[in-house]
């Protein structure tokens, strides 16, 4: 037998290869795993301390930090000014990235974070000159109220001193990688009053309304006549239905006159002052197609569900027998959160330290802005009213036409720093009327260039034919009670102390802007509404349309007395409601606004508060129910009308036969809800936007008002639509329902049953930064979801989305919360996403599933529910 010889080579050579390739699989996984601890490690080294006890400079004497099992922090100090140093201390362990590009924004100072992209931003923020008005407002405040801004001041930058960059947040490690030179700067009271300025300008109201009108009578005016250009725009933007949607304020209370101190704000005529590196890798941030978008990005835009639900049950409707109160305050979605959930309390209240307060705040702010203290709650909605115009000037240089004359404009310089680029120098120049905004932006500027008329508010043809004998350019300045110094800043630490009604309309009269709706109850069973803010009385236009800047018959003369607001106490009806809608009847003694919400959320609240009245006394219970209501006001009108049209396809007539059994509730899971969303898309769009000459279709309330009387119009002319060629409702409405159909179809498939509302509308919650960064990668870190949800646009759980731009969510309740004041400890709350801003946090986005569900979080206040629900404790100690 012969045994033939192995080579021992290749083996050799094998094993060799072997034992390199585990060498290098070895040292990669070495490589992946040290570069996943590196992560971790930088992930991670920005969490706080939440427990043990720390050692700070500038503390009196110790306070406490317990927070519970969603990292809510309850505060107890022995002074106030312990008390605020520790509330920034605490939200800048939480938030510090959030407040610092806050302010950024708030100071138009964004490109010396993020570069070149943002500078046009900045230029037109700079223009506005928010940050200027907040130190102006920092230099007015009182000696307590500066001292509280700055104690919150100092506990910000103790946390700064012992933390910097990705110590702080994950993103200076990011911002690093593009902009290496940045540097933290210490905080400033005037960066935490800044943002009063970027939250009115979240709720500025109707100047994309003002603007939108004034276009469509620039781009009509070729083709209709002054009335027919005007009859459209008030069949486009009809008055409210006060025949079939409530008012806030039926019927004005009695109430003693506030005595108020010589520091509230007063009116001020504008004409006594007039003077008014290269990257590792390059993020290529969300290019806007207007400035007036990109300020939305940055600050939150004012389109679809901008606004609030609030309201308060008396205890003669109560199970109880005391109010209950609730609010859920709708804002563009943001990640983290606009709201911080916090308690302050004082160890021993008294004169010297009088704050016991929980509930909702600012990060970037001291105090509480929606909560209670041990005897009063309050909600907030937007008041809605028109607290900014337009005017249109006649300028020649760097003078403008005032009454027949040329006046110096006021010109100021700025400059832009851009990170890893050149300066931009920005000239500002202001008419007695404000900044001139044309040339920053396409809207004002189209403004500017068209001409724009109209018959008692804007420019009449008189007023058109005067200004043309004037030399000069047209352009466009903005009168805006934000842009004023004001008394916002002292107004939340009067409200945090308020003892009774006299106290709340006392802080009330100093909440100037932005100006809300507030909502009362306190625990002797009362219950009120007050509305507040600087509102301006008008002289000869009413501010609908842009207004001639060179009459001064058309300025501003003074702001409405404070005691001549609207005020209710104790009604007979036994609750108040505020959504948005109009605060009172035409036949009160001030002009308000002609762009309320149409009312049809407030409508739908006081329905089911009344039904759930009549079937028994209210619970707090019924109040969270009420907050989850889907009902589509339209939806249902659509359902009736749709009954007698004939659709063509067997698919389009099964979808349209799910309308029959539908019960109106724009539920998550609803196939039914999702087909009549789309359906309605489909015919706001054929109605108006798929036309040769398009007119506006923002603001779903206005579109439900509109569409309501065509729908009992058949001969309307804005049935009949050359473009599609559509001729009449009839067609009109089969075709959307054919188009809603296909557009259905190809979205979640051809099997009805399984169609769902909740995933066409679901909400992705998106950092507010690097969340849109350009970078998958980067925006992957940062961004949630997305999770599905109900409601809608117009609908009392107020989850708004854009037509003809996605069904997704982008305006939400940001935060719900119900008040028992039977039982403080009774009370409920939760916000969209949760406390901290550190992404992979335990905290970042543990409330927004319950969010989603509307599913509320019991609100422990009193000390022994605190000390029960605490399960991490902090000690902040003065250094020794």
């Amino acid at each position: 037998m012969t045994t033939e010889s192995v080579d021992p080579a290749p083996r050799r050579l094998g094993a060799k290869i072997g034992r390199i390739a585990f060498l290098v699989v070895a040292g990669l996984t070495v490589i992946v795993v040290a570069a996943a601890f590196f992560v971790v490690w930088t992930i991670q080294r920005s969490f706080p301390q939440t427990s043990g006890e720390l050692q700070v400079d500038g503390l009196q004497s110790q306070v406490t930090v317990q927070r519970d099992a969603l990292d809510v922090p309850t505060i107890t100090a022995d002074s106030s000014a312990d008390l605020f140093y520790a509330q920034g201390y605490v939200h800048a362990q939480d938030r510090f990235f959030e407040m610092d590009f806050r302010r950024h924004v708030t100071s138009g100072r964004v490109a010396e974070m993020f570069g070149e992209s943002q500078a046009a931003t900045d230029m037109f923020l700079r223009t506005l000159g928010w940050r200027d008005i907040a130190e102006q407002e920092v230099e007015a405040l009182d000696e307590t109220s500066l001292s509280y801004y700055q104690s919150y001041a100092d506990g910000v930058n103790a946390y700064l001193a012992e933390n910097d960059g990705a110590d702080v947040s994950l993103e200076y490690a990011v911002l690093g990688m593009q902009n290496a030179d940045y540097e933290i700067e210490p905080w400033e009271p005037a960066d935490s009053v800044a943002w009063l300025k970027a939250m009115a300008w979240d709720l500025r109201t109707n100047i994309e309304d003002e603007t939108e009108r004034a276009m469509l009578v620039a781009e009509t005016g070729d083709t209709a006549t002054p009335d027919d250009s005007l009859a459209l725009l008030e069949q486009l933007y009809p008055a409210y239905p006060f025949d079939e949607n409530p008012v806030i304020v039926p019927r004005i209370s009695t109430v003693p006159a506030l005595e108020t101190d010589a520091a509230t704000a007063s009116f001020t005529d504008p004409a006594d002052d007039a003077g008014i590196q290269n990257a590792v890798t390059t993020i290529e941030w969300a290019e806007a197609d207007t400035v007036i978008e990109a300020a939305s990005m940055l600050l939150g835009d004012a389109g679809e569900g901008i606004g609030s639900n609030s309201w308060v049950v008396s205890g003669e409707l109560t199970e109880s027998g005391m109010p209950l109160l609730a609010n859920d305050p709708h804002l563009g979605a943001a990640l983290p959160s606009v709201w911080y959930q916090v308690q302050l309390r004082c160890s021993t209240v008294s004169e010297a330290c009088p704050f016991d307060v929980g509930g909702f705040s600012f990060s970037g702010m001291p105090g509480v802005v929606i909560g209670h203290n041990d005897r009063v709650a309050w909600g907030f909605t937007n008041l809605t009213t028109d607290v900014a115009d337009l005017y249109v000037e006649k300028v020649d240089g760097d003078e403008y036409w005032r009454d027949g004359a040329l006046e110096p404009l006021d010109v100021r310089e700025e400059t832009i720093k851009v990170a890893g680029g050149d300066d931009i120098d920005l000239t500002i120049r202001s008419t007695v009327h404000g900044p001139i905004i044309s040339g920053l932006t396409d809207d004002f500027t189209a403004i500017a260039d068209g001409e724009v008329w109209a018959d008692g508010t804007g420019l009449s043809q008189g007023e058109t034919d005067a200004a043309a004998g004037m030399s000069g350019e047209y352009a466009v300045s903005l009168r805006w009670t934000a842009l004023d110094p004001g008394t916002t800043a002292r107004a939340l630490f009067a409200l945090n102390t308020a003892r009774d009604f006299d106290g709340f309309r006392k802080a009330a009269s100093l909440f100037d802007v932005p100006a809300q709706n507030l909502i009362y109850a306190d625990v002797d069973g009362n219950i009120g509404y007050q509305a507040p803010g600087r509102l301006p009385i008008r002289g000869a236009g009413d501010g609908w349309l842009p207004q001639p800047g060179w009459d001064s018959a058309y300025d501003w003369t003074d702001y409405i007395p404070f005691d001549e607001l609207p005020v209710s106490y104790n009604p007979s009806s036994g609750y108040i409601v505020t959504a948005n809608n109009a605060i009172v009847t035409d036949d009160y003694d001030h002009f308000l606004s002609r762009d309320w919400d149409y009312g049809y959320r407030a409508a739908r609240i006081a329905h089911l508060i009344e039904r759930k009245a009549a079937a028994g006394p209210l619970t707090a219970a019924d109040l969270r129910d009420i907050q989850n209501d889907n009902e589509m006001w339209i939806g249902k009108k659509l359902a009736t009308v749709m009954g007698d049209v004939e659709v063509e396809g067997k698919g389009p007539q099964e979808a349209v036969a799910l309308l029959r059994t539908w019960d109106a509730q724009n539920n998550a899971d609803s196939p039914a809800a999702a087909y009549t969303n789309v359906l309605w898309s489909n015919l706001v769009l054929n109605l108006f936007a798929n036309r040769e000459q398009p007119l506006p279709y923002g603001g779903q309330g206005r579109l439900f008002t509109v569409v309501d009387a065509l729908l009992d119009d058949p001969a309307d002319p804005l049935w009949t639509n050359e473009q599609i060629d559509v001729s009449g409702m009839e067609e009109m409405l089969a075709l959307s329902a054919e188009q809603a159909y296909d557009e259905l179809v190809s979205l979640q498939g051809t099997a009805a049953s399984r169609w769902n509302w909740g995933g066409l509308h679901a909400i992705t919650l998106t950092n507010e930064t690097f969340g849109s960064s350009g970078i998958a990668p980067i925006e992957m870190l940062f961004n949630r979801g997305p999770y599905p949800v109900g409601g809608g646009a117009s609908v009392v759980n107020a989850t708004g989305w854009m037509i003809g731009e996605s069904y997704a969510t982008t305006t939400v309740p940001s935060m719900r919360m119900v008040i028992d004041l039977a039982d403080f400890d009774a009370s409920s709350w939760n916000h969209l996403t949760g406390a901290s801003g550190h992404t992979f946090h335990p905290h970042y986005v543990d409330q927004t599933e319950n969010w989603a569900a509307g599913i509320q979080t019991v609100w422990a206040y009193t000390p022994d529910a605190v000390d029960e629900a605490t399960v991490d404790t902090l000690v902040l100690s003065p250094k020794k």
